[in-house]
């Protein structure tokens, strides 16, 4: 029988041919869903080390009496806030297309829309000890740093631990983490009391005290963002809720 498409008949070879368009259109959604996903990924990493990268310095500044480092900290900020933003809009552009993602894509895209700005916070804090540093930086030194810049030292490693734990998916890593979180408080406690006792025992002592409180405050904070970014990586892998079971971290 002859085509008659002013009929309304269509061979079955043009319907093959349009069903082989459509499914070549839905190969290239899903690639271009994988890559935006992907670039999203990038993005994470990126801010993930700048913020690496912030408190590192911040913390050099601190410990090494350097300045301009410290005003390099304060000057990179807005770059940190920028990716952010970026981040949140990337976001809910893929939850748009939330339909045609993987579930754990899915979960990979709520996980770093919780989590951004965690990190974001995390780079304050980190401008933050550099603003202290500034000033400390102008006054005699108050005391050599040897416990704090073993704090320091954990909470960074608990961060980049926490970033590799969100961009891998890994709940194993991340309960590794929060276990180091005790450790963080713990030398937090010793560093409060050494200064508090500087306090008591030199009045002229109790500003930059006061100062190095602030900056411990800090990254014990910096370590409870890590353990808030690890307890969301176990929610998103597993669909376990550890924030609110304390001892749920332990199970591996």
């Amino acid at each position: 029988m002859a085509n008659c498409h002013a009929c309304g008949y269509v061979s079955a070879s043009l319907v093959k041919r349009i069903g082989s368009v459509h499914r070549g259109y839905k190969k290239m959604d899903a690639f271009a869903l994988d890559a935006r996903v992907q670039g999203l990924r990038d993005k994470v990493l990126l801010l993930g080390g700048q913020a690496e990268d912030s408190l590192s310095r911040a913390i050099g500044a601190l410990v090494r009496r350097n300045s301009a480092l410290a005003e390099q900290v304060i000057r990179d900020d807005d770059a940190i806030d920028l990716v952010e933003s970026e981040l949140d809009e990337d976001c809910a552009s893929l939850l748009i297309k939330a339909a045609h993602l993987s579930p754990s894509d899915l979960r990979f895209v709520i996980g770093v829309l919780r989590t951004t700005p965690m990190i974001e916070r995390i780079a304050d804090h980190a401008v933050n000890i550099a603003r202290h540093a500034l000033r400390l930086n102008d006054e005699p030194e108050l005391k050599p740093y040897i416990a704090l810049p073993r704090m320091a030292a954990l909470a960074q490693e608990m961060l980049s631990d926490a970033l590799d734990a969100l961009t891998q998916s890994d709940a194993a890593k991340a309960r590794q983490t929060i276990r180091r979180d005790d450790e963080v408080d713990l030398l937090y406690r010793r560093i409060f009391a050494e200064l508090t006792a500087f306090m008591t025992k030199d009045s002229a002592a109790v500003l930059r005290a006061a100062e190095l409180l602030f900056v411990i405050k800090h990254l014990e904070r910096i370590a409870d963002y890590a353990t808030n970014i690890c307890e969301q990586v176990v929610y998103l892998a597993e669909g376990r809720a550890i924030k609110h079971t304390p001892d749920a971290w332990q199970r591996d």
